[in-house]
């Protein structure tokens, strides 16, 4: 995966990736996905070759989301994909389509992102038939969040995964 040089990305470890997936495998097959905070999109990509139908990635830093559009290009997966721009706030207000699986990787000092999956929720961008992996600091719980309820929590050393489902609106 491309990523600009001297950009500060931290990729899900290989490990946990694998760990992930194998939780995720009944949910991928024609799933439309959204990777927030996508970065080299690593997980959207990986969805796709497990069989996802298409993948949405948005990710603020300019320079990045270049790399992720030359990415899909090279993997021939330009038609499967939709690069954002934008940060994530401003893309839930966007979206286009029903998501049925969310990655959210986002930076570890920054705070869970409320407004933006409150949003996604309030737009019908997701619903209790989607579901939300939220990757945080092992260091922290997982978040308490009333729009959703917490499906299944798992540490990988210093990386925690919160599975959430949206609670119907």
């Amino acid at each position: 995966m491309r990523t600009p040089s001297g950009r500060a990305v931290r990729p899900t470890p290989a490990r946990v990736k694998e760990a992930l997936f194998s939780i995720l495998a009944d949910r991928l097959d024609d799933a439309n996905v959204l990777d927030l905070f996508a970065g080299t999109g690593a997980l959207g990509f990986e969805a796709l070759s497990r069989g996802a139908a298409h993948a949405t990635f948005v990710e603020q830093h300019r320079p990045t989301a270049a790399a992720l559009r030359g990415t899909a290009a090279a993997l021939g997966l330009t038609e499967r994909t939709t690069v954002l721009a934008l940060s994530t706030e401003r893309a839930a207000r966007m979206v286009a389509g029903r998501f049925d699986l969310v990655f959210a990787d986002p930076p570890y000092a920054q705070p869970y992102p409320a407004a933006t999956f409150a949003t996604l929720r309030e737009r019908g961008a997701i619903d209790e038939r989607s579901l939300v992996v939220y990757e945080h600091s092992s260091r922290l719980a997982a978040p308490v969040d009333p729009g959703f309820a917490l499906q299944r929590a798992a540490a990988y050393g210093e990386v925690a995964l919160a599975f959430l489902q949206p609670e119907p609106v």
